[in-house]
């Protein structure tokens, strides 16, 4: 009984060695490479470039008073519509010293000539009732005294003008009353009431009341990287999204490139771009804000129905490009032949394949399984 359990323990040994030999043999033997089949294809290919930017106002107009002042009353407030001659503030005049001084003593010597200019004519008046003067002698004297009138009216309409900003003639035109010079979206009101205004002079630019514009004519503005910018011409469509409306695209078409780099990102000149904006029906000008941030999409050269391959197909030795195209593609193990092509247009995915390579061919793509002995 013993010797059999004892062979029986010998044959389990054996059978357990053999097969861990024959497994450890199947394992180590070298397994072939396997690579993705690919087959050509015919499609279009676009190469684009991303330009980050902004949306604004075409013609942005900075609201600014004519006299110098006290702002009394705001009329408007940012976000609302304006018409063009629309009052948006009004002012209480600060005046000039100098400048009342002299009104006012213009007012004074006016009135001083107009009484002597008055005492003259109802003397030669009642010498002319009695016919004492010839009608001419009278006209003349009439006539300095309608002027001395005239002088007392407009030196007392400059003393208004300057101690109070406005006149009794000019109430409805009042400098003291800022209006706006465009019809448009107020943007932004950047003062209070109580705030001391200036007006634009030599010296300084003034104070600015409030900024208009017109939402209605947007433009894309944004900078372009040195290596793209040759292959840009005026014209060209884009396509804009704004980051707060993901879900609208906006046309555009590229209208200026500026001739001179305006800033240097990594050791890159960068060129400034504008862009005319076709805001779609469905959008108003009321959900479109004045410095959106925005990207804006440029086709720089497109290929359309040419045979394209994956990028990662190509073999790029030197200035030349080569494919593996498979000889037996029913074959178990598929065997290759390099092939030099010539290439076109690729947008990063896809590449045109110009010559080298027929549309029923077979390449060779990318590594699945690759031999661990290697």
């Amino acid at each position: 009984m013993k010797k059999v359990i004892s062979v029986i323990l010998a044959v389990l040994v054996a059978l357990i060695f053999l097969g861990t030999f024959v497994f450890l043999f199947l394992n180590s033997r070298p397994k072939p490479n396997r690579y993705e089949t690919l087959t050509p294809t015919v499609m279009d290919i676009s190469k684009t470039t991303i330009v980050t930017g902004k949306i604004e106002p075409r013609d942005e107009v900075a609201v600014k008073p004519q006299i110098s002042g006290i702002i009394t009353e705001l009329y408007k407030q940012a976000g609302q519509f304006v018409q063009s001659g629309e009052i948006i503030a009004k002012l209480k005049v600060i005046p000039d010293m100098n400048q009342l001084a002299s009104a006012q003593s213009r007012v004074r010597l006016s009135r001083l000539n107009c009484e002597q200019a008055k005492t003259d004519y109802e003397r030669q008046k009642t010498l002319y009732d009695k016919g004492l003067i010839s009608a001419n002698e009278y006209e003349k004297v009439r006539q300095s005294y309608n002027q001395a009138r005239e002088e007392v009216k407009v030196a007392q309409e400059q003393l208004e003008l300057t101690r109070d900003g406005v006149s009794a003639s000019n109430a409805s035109s009042s400098n003291t009353l800022v209006r706006s010079t465009i019809s448009g979206i107020i943007l932004d009101i950047p003062v209070k009431v109580g705030n001391s205004v200036i007006l634009s002079n030599t010296f300084n630019d003034g104070t600015t009341i409030a900024s208009v514009a017109d939402m209605s004519d947007l433009i894309f503005r944004g900078n372009i990287d040195e290596t793209d910018v040759g292959r840009l011409t005026t014209g060209m469509p884009m396509e804009i999204t704004i980051g707060a409306m993901q879900d609208v695209r906006f046309a555009a078409a590229l209208e200026y490139i500026s001739p001179k780099a305006t800033a240097t990102t990594g050791g890159a000149n960068q060129f400034e771009i504008k862009a005319a904006v076709r805001l779609p029906e469905e959008v108003s000008t009321e959900a479109i804000r004045s410095g959106y941030s925005a990207t804006a999409q440029i086709v720089l050269d497109q290929a359309k129905g040419v045979l394209a391959i994956p990028e990662a197909a190509i073999e790029f030795s030197g200035d030349s490009t080569f494919v593996y195209v498979i000889s037996q593609p029913d074959a178990k193990q598929p065997t290759y032949e390099r092939r030099l092509v010539t290439t076109g247009l690729s947008d990063g995915i896809n590449i045109e394949v110009r010559s080298g390579l027929k549309k029923n061919e077979s390449v060779r793509g990318a590594l699945i399984v690759k031999d661990e002995k290697e």
